[in-house]
């Protein structure tokens, strides 16, 4: 499953996020799901996601402007609009607003299976995602910057997905702390630490005496991968 499309649910209708999620998890994909479009964006913060299904209809933020923001934020990632609005119009004003296919409620679950695999074709999803590093019982993907436990995603940070790719190049051998320092900045070695300390925190059992994300003395951090 680690290397299935991650699909993004946002409906604020808890019964039809929960018939999604176990509908698309049958048929092979990983999906995690939002009530609203603030969850959604606390979700892509941490995740990375291959589609977005996006409800219409959502109270605060409806799913047409979440659309159109994303749009705006250059996020490129595929969105299929659902919706119980039907009228031509309706559809239209979907694609506008950035959709990239529009899907009208009531629909058959094998339909939306195919519109879904449509737009991962049509967004060059190869069908897996590169090489994984594995320590314990998590696997991070580079490419994608996700972190999985037990099968299981972990939210990241942009910068701690920065320093797990970092780490991973390598895996075993040091990596510095200027190496970790973002460029044009003069981010000092405690600031690096404190970053690295909060990564410890998701992957250490004890952050205190880390086995995975060691400290070499006098030369930086390490990530102990298995093999």
């Amino acid at each position: 499953m680690s290397e299935a499309p991650h699909i993004l649910v946002v409906d604020d209708d808890h019964r039809i996020r929960e018939l999604l999620q176990s509908y698309l998890r049958e048929n092979g994909f990983r999906v995690t799901a939002a009530g609203a479009a603030k969850e959604a964006r606390e979700r892509m913060r941490g995740l990375e996601f291959d589609v977005a299904i996006v409800d219409v209809m959502m109270p605060g933020e409806s799913g047409l402007e979440f659309t159109r923001a994303l749009r705006d934020e250059r996020q490129g990632i595929p969105i299929l609009v659902l919706s119980a609005l039907t009228d031509t119009g309706d559809r239209i004003g979907g694609l506008e607003a950035g959709g990239d296919d529009y899907l009208g409620k009531p629909f058959e679950p094998r339909e939306l299976v195919l519109r879904i695999q449509n737009l991962l074709k049509r967004s060059g999803w190869k069908g897996g995602s590169g090489i994984t590093v594995r320590f314990g019982g998590f696997i991070f993907n580079p490419q994608r910057g996700e972190l999985l436990r037990d099968g299981r995603p972990v939210r990241l940070t942009t910068r701690e997905r920065d320093f797990l790719r970092l780490l991973s190049r390598q895996p075993g051998e040091a990596v510095s702390r200027d190496e970790f320092s973002q460029p044009g900045t003069e981010q000092s070695a405690r600031a690096v630490d404190v970053q690295i300390n909060r990564l410890r925190q998701k992957i250490e059992a004890d952050p205190a005496n880390p086995v995975f994300l060691q400290t070499v003395r006098g030369a930086g951090y390490c990530l102990m991968a298995d093999g």
